[in-house]
């Protein structure tokens, strides 16, 4: 089945958004388990000329299955009308050239966007995606070959590092000890996921971000341990599709002072601003492209120094 409209699958899986780590990938194809419905369905997805072609294992009907996918790769957002967008933005004109067929990865679970996005701060695209992928093998539900993320009531069971597995259990040696968050090289962040998947088992619904306006989900998120502002624009543009979010770090700062400011030192806080009044709705797209512009282009070398 092919869902036509033009995507670039490898770029999208693989530019480091914190919904989730890229899809399991075996030659040209990318596979995954999703929960549709209550229902865990396993997606095979490849490129198809410039669409989407895939199948799927799941009692689910193909109108969910192809809802479902839809919704992950963003295939309703209609890009060509963003690259007219851009290309209306002497600053932004050259980006589409650079990142075409680049879409929002969106997380079918928001609760690892959650988890994700708190490892991912200050930390390796290779090192947080390989900290998710090791919690889901450790604590997820398998189904064949795949791992299914944890539920926040069973991440809250876990231990969180050596010393407290050791001291929690019959085991005799602490080298023994693999069984906890540390061990998965989420290091000072291990009290933030216990705290988070705290806050979600006991006080906070995540699925009622959905309905929620931006400002109002923006001011929930920041509620949870281990979030700041950019870690909240994360979880909100990757885990919930709030396109308005403009996640703003020390690269979008370079990245915007370049392109709009002359090369002048502006604070982050005032990036994020300046990213939302300036592109509303397109403020997450644009926040992404710039990025991986500044990758592939040079400009990010550039700016390093």
């Amino acid at each position: 089945m092919i869902i036509k409209s033009p995507i670039n699958l490898d770029l999208t899986i693989n530019s480091g958004q914190t919904s989730q780590p890229p899809w399991y990938k075996n030659g040209d194809v990318y596979s995954n388990v999703v929960l549709v419905g209550g229902e865990p369905v396993i997606f095979n997805v490849w490129q198809s000329g410039e669409y989407l072609e895939y199948d799927y294992l799941g009692d689910i009907s193909d109108k969910q299955a192809g809802d479902c996918l839809r919704y992950i790769f963003d295939l309703d957002f209609d890009l060509t009308g963003f690259y007219k967008y851009l290309n209306q933005h002497d600053e932004l004109k050259d980006m589409s050239g650079f990142c075409n067929g680049l879409r929002l990865f969106l997380a079918p679970d928001p609760f690892e966007c959650v988890i994700s996005s708190i490892c991912s701060a200050n930390n390796s695209i290779k090192r947080w995606t390989k900290s998710v992928f090791d919690i889901k093998q450790k604590w997820g539900d398998r189904h064949q070959n795949y791992y299914m993320f944890p539920k926040s009531k069973d991440l809250l069971k876990v231990y969180l590092d050596d010393e407290e597995e050791f001291n929690s259990s019959h085991i005799q040696n602490i080298e023994e000890c693999t069984d906890n968050l540390k061990n998965c090289g989420v290091g000072y962040r291990a009290p933030y996921i216990r705290k988070a998947s705290e806050l979600f088992t006991i006080e906070m619904n995540l699925s009622e971000i959905y309905s929620m306006e931006y400002g109002g989900a923006f001011e929930n998120i920041l509620n949870v341990p281990g979030v700041g502002p950019k870690v909240a624009d994360c979880i909100l543009l990757y885990g919930f599709n709030f396109k308005e979010a403009f996640p703003s770090d020390v690269w979008i700062k370079r990245i915007v002072s370049h392109l709009y400011f002359d090369g002048k030192d502006i604070s982050v806080p005032k990036v994020r601003e300046f990213g939302m009044e300036k592109f509303k709705k397109n403020a997450g797209y644009v926040q992404l492209y710039m990025f991986h512009y500044a990758r592939m282009s040079g400009l990010m070398k550039k700016l390093k120094k």
